[in-house]
């Protein structure tokens, strides 16, 4: 009878255990059991108090700290950079529709099939502009080379240039109310920069503004607070319905000249040639790599950068910094032998320049799953020294992700800021997802910002670090917890 007794213990003894087992749903790369039963609680964050979020949330405290120290101290330091380095000078800038661009999703395909990551490439069209020659002068009130860059799709002008008295206003207004002078001029807009958010209406809008009032071509500042006789590039929008006309930026030091000769009522020529044309749209990938969750594989955080530069400079900045770091998240969550809940999903966005061309249309593609999608997160400002998370979401959200913010307390970025911002996110974001991005100590972004100054220079390695650091904690946390973030 003891004999029998003992057996029968043992048999409940192993029920029990099997039956906290499935109670437990654990999992070897899960960053910890909150208790005996892993505190499987099935309730959403919506209605979980919020003592309950900050617990579970503290209970990462020791996974976080392992992936900062990994990243800013460890075997991964200044890995981001080196990979940032060799991928920029081994490609250099990145256009929408080169075949430079495409020899940089060749590369990171491989690479990041190299690190262990699953990867594939997702088919996109995109817009295909190219520069071609370029050259301004000033003919009169003397000679001088003005430096300039071509604006993305633009016109061009005809082989013999345009050659036409300027005109030099500061703002729209002063154009309309000096419209009768502007027909058959070239109008040099020398726009005070306030912020780049409300000065690059001048560079988007500028040439159909001018050609609304008869002028021939627009030469407009360089958005940026700093120059050293650099121009700025970047993307223009032509209204429908107006005419085109050639649209270039020149430096804020000519802009400048030009305004106070004018101011002295001075006459001033230029000669203005551009090769500029749109061929048809082109070809091209999104590029994207997983680590595919355990328990809920087909509910996904997503990191992302773009991989798309202007045709100046390196790219380094913008934004191959943001493509490394979200590349460099997943490499430490797999070094350390993590594995979330959810997929992470890092995507390497293509013609972003262009409007978030590659973006959209991997939106349109995915959006059915819309309700899989926790979190997105884009870094694009640069990846200098990281000053907080900048976050859009419910009310409900943000109380988790202020809690998140809490495990970066390391790296003194605990900070949680409102509006989450990305061009590539945005979709996702006014759809209800919640979005977040990264905020560094950018006052020097728009110096270089799509100018022949945006190379590895411009780029520090403990900066790319603590970037890393920071985005692989947030998206490895929120892809872990029990719950997905409540809209």
């Amino acid at each position: 009878m003891a004999w029998e007794g003992r057996l029968t213990f043992l048999l409940l003894f192993f029920s029990v255990l099997l039956m906290l087992s499935h109670v437990c749903n654990c999992h070897p790369h899960s960053a910890r059991c909150m208790n005996s039963t892993c505190a499987t609680d099935k309730t959403s964050n919506t209605t979980k108090k919020a003592s309950d979020i900050a617990a579970e949330v503290a209970g990462y405290a020791d996974v976080a700290k392992q992936i900062i120290d990994l990243a800013v101290f460890g075997a991964a330091q200044n890995r981001s950079y080196r990979r940032l380095a060799d991928f920029t000078d081994t490609i250099g800038n990145r256009v929408s529709g080169s075949q430079n661009l495409e020899l940089a999703i060749k590369y990171m395909f491989n690479a990041l099939t190299q690190d262990g990551l699953d990867v594939h490439l997702e088919p996109v069209k995109i817009p295909h502009w190219v520069r071609g020659k370029e050259s301004a002068e000033m003919i009169a009130p003397r000679a001088k080379s003005l430096a300039i860059l071509g604006l993305g799709s633009s016109v061009g002008t005809p082989p013999e240039g345009i050659e036409a008295a300027v005109l030099v206003v500061q703002s729209f207004e002063e154009l309309k109310r000096r419209s009768s002078e502007a027909m058959g001029r070239i109008v040099v807009f020398n726009q005070p920069f306030v912020s780049y958010g409300e000065t690059v209406a001048y560079r988007a809008f500028g040439a159909s503004e001018a050609a609304k009032v008869g002028a021939v071509a627009t030469l407009i500042r360089s958005i940026t607070p700093f120059s050293i006789n650099s121009p700025h590039t970047g993307w223009q929008d032509y209204q429908d319905g107006v005419r085109r006309i050639p649209t270039a930026c020149i430096t804020v030091e000519d802009a400048e000249l030009m305004w106070r000769m004018a101011q002295r009522g001075q006459k001033i020529v230029v000669r203005l040639t551009m090769e500029a044309k749109t061929l048809p749209d082109a070809d091209s990938f999104n590029t994207v790599a997983e680590i595919r969750g355990w328990q809920h594989p087909e509910q996904v955080v997503l990191l992302s950068g773009h991989l798309d530069s202007w045709d100046v400079g390196q790219g380094a900045m913008d934004d191959g910094g943001g493509a490394m770091i979200s590349w460099e998240a997943l490499s430490l969550i797999k070094d350390l032998g993590l594995r979330p809940r959810r997929t992470l999903r890092t995507v390497l966005w293509t013609a972003e320049e262009q409007g978030g061309v590659g973006a959209q249309q991997y939106y349109n593609l995915h959006k059915v799953n819309m309700a899989n999608f926790d979190l997105v997160m884009e870094s694009d400002l640069g990846t200098f020294t990281p000053v907080a998370l900048q976050f859009t979401g419910s009310d409900a959200a943000r109380k988790v992700m202020e809690e998140v913010v809490k495990l970066l307390a390391p790296i003194n970025t605990t900070k949680l800021e409102a509006h989450g911002e990305g061009t590539d996110i945005s979709p996702w974001m006014q759809a209800g997802v919640p979005g977040a991005s990264l905020h560094v100590a950018d006052s020097r972004y728009f110096w270089f910002h799509h100018s022949e100054g945006d190379t590895m220079t411009v780029q520090d390695p403990r900066d790319m670090n603590l970037c890393s650091a920071l985005w692989a904690v947030v998206s490895y946390v929120v892809a872990d917890l029990q719950d997905m973030l409540p809209r």
